[in-house]
């Protein structure tokens, strides 16, 4: 087996920087392999954590997290096992005269006779330089400025279009190649199991797989290899924290102390010095 050899199920959680944190629930279907359409989060911490995948014979299924169910539905619903039931009749028009636009333009409105302003008007306040010489610069024009009375493109206001149809809806018929199947749960055989794993950081253990057609096995096989050991891990990485947060406080302490020891001797220097300097001033 390697990366590129095909699988029926694929399941777990995928972590990749920051963006990418879900569970994997990837099936083969008639040599397609098909990505759920929900976004299932998944664990992003230190700890060890379960994941269960369960399929039911009706089409259904679930996706546990440490034994908690974090999502669940219908098969066909949430991968695209199947074609649609339902498509656009391509038959279907809309017709000539259907008029989608809510509101239009108001016909009774029309444009002040004062709105046409100049979008930019000559600066009033600019005064052309005493060196300017016309014969060598050309004729002086004062620099533009925004024109304060400026009001902008004029467009008549709206109003509720009495035409309006409404939205037009394109009907939909029955597809002619949806082909219903109430096994869409089921795999003949599955001969291997295997791990798809990239990891850029080393740590992560993946281990205990259980395959099993009774759910309730299935949950008491997690709690008897990962539930007993969640809570030591717990307490294993608070004792941990703490180790970790008195060190530091121990550092900090200990670097307090050698400033302040430098600092005391740097002082002391300075009063020496002073004291040599008094002792030549009485020597004179």
């Amino acid at each position: 087996m390697h990366g590129d050899s095909p699988y029926m199920i694929m399941f777990g959680p995928d972590i990749c920087g920051p963006g990418t944190k879900k569970v994997h629930v990837i099936f083969n279907y008639k040599g397609k392999n098909l990505l759920t359409k929900k976004d299932i989060r998944c664990k992003d911490d230190v700890f060890t954590h379960l994941y269960t995948l369960i399929l039911n014979s009706d089409n259904t299924y679930e996706v546990k997290i440490d034994n908690a169910v974090v999502e669940s539905g219908n098969l066909e619903e949430d991968w695209d096992f199947l074609a649609p039931k339902k498509i656009k009749d391509p038959e279907a028009k809309k017709s000539e005269d259907w008029d989608d636009k809510e509101k239009i333009d108001d016909p009774e409105d029309t444009k002040p006779e004062d709105w046409e302003q100049p979008e930019h008007v000559a600066d009033p306040d600019a005064k052309k330089p005493d060196d300017w010489d016309d014969e060598m610069d050309g004729e002086w024009e004062p620099p533009m400025v925004d024109n304060p009375e400026y009001k902008g493109e004029w467009k008549p206001k709206q109003i509720d279009n009495p035409s309006y149809s409404g939205v037009w809806v394109h009907p939909e018929i029955d597809n002619p190649e949806y082909a219903a199947d109430d096994a869409l749960y089921k795999y003949e055989d599955i001969g291997a199991i295997g791990f798809d794993l990239w990891q850029v950081k080393s740590g992560t253990i993946f281990d205990n797989i259980l395959i099993t057609d009774d759910v309730s096995q299935a949950e008491e096989v997690g709690n008897e290899l990962w539930g007993v050991t969640k809570d030591a891990e717990k307490s294993m990485k608070d004792k941990q924290d703490e180790e970790e947060r008195k060190k530091n406080e121990d550092d900090e302490a200990a670097k307090k102390e050698d400033d302040s020891e430098a600092k005391e001797d740097v002082d002391g220097e300075e009063e020496d010095e002073e004291e040599e300097d008094h002792d030549d001033h009485d020597e004179l």
